[in-house]
């Protein structure tokens, strides 16, 4: 029987993290889906869990969770094993540091409810949104080449040898960039640890492609 049940939409990069989170620590989960396309994150019975209109929603040990990185933080506290975060304080800030640089300086100016806005406000169309999209991951993604790439804590993944929360915010962004055709060759580095994180069970289960409303 699941532990969990997941609210989720197979191309959304924060339930993908999620589900990373989960398969690494090793949580069996269920899985229902709202179409953010359709607008199903806002039918009222959804907005009964998660005001926000939003995914993922969490249900665990009796809570309903929101955003992912906070019930990604809920898992390392509850479940500490494997760790998600390394052992010192400064060890953790840097994965910390990592990981927010793509979920809070990339992710929130280009998921599809801005996307969606850009074009309704502004009459922006599909390249002139992809282009939009291109511009913030390039400006981010050059600093995280930079970074990964010179900095000696980086290993075979963003921080050491074992995935870290870095890793689980790093490989939704490197997979929503092939919808938006970023050229991915500034960012060798980057590319390197995206494979190694996809030789790993946990994130290959979590792929959109492989989630049962994949379209």
């Amino acid at each position: 029987m699941a532990d969990a049940l997941l609210y989720g939409y197979f191309r959304s990069s924060t339930a993908f993290r999620v589900r990373i989170a989960l398969n690494l620590k090793g949580v069996a989960y269920d899985q229902t889906f709202r179409h953010l396309r359709k607008g199903e994150q806002r039918s009222p019975d959804y907005m009964k869990l998660n005001p926000q209109g939003l995914v993922p929603t969490l249900q665990i040990d009796g809570q309903t969770l929101t955003q992912s990185l906070a019930i990604i933080d809920y898992l390392e506290e509850t479940r500490p094993n494997p760790a998600l975060l390394p052992k010192t304080p400064a060890e953790r800030a840097r994965v910390r540091s990592l990981a927010q640089a793509l979920a809070l300086e990339i992710h929130p100016i280009n998921n599809l409810r801005v996307l969606q806005e850009l074009g309704k406000r502004f009459g922006a169309d599909d390249e002139a949104q992809a282009g939009w999209f291109r511009h913030w991951v390039d400006t981010t993604f050059a600093a995280l080449e930079t970074r990964l790439a010179s900095e000696p804590q980086t290993g075979t993944f963003c921080h050491g040898e074992t995935p870290t929360l870095a890793d689980i915010c790093l490989v939704p962004q490197v997979i929503n960039n092939t919808r938006f055709n970023v050229d991915m060759s500034p960012y060798p580095t980057i590319s390197r640890i995206h494979k190694a994180c996809l030789e790993l069970e946990a994130f290959k289960k979590a792929l959109p492609a492989n989630q049962p409303d994949a379209e």
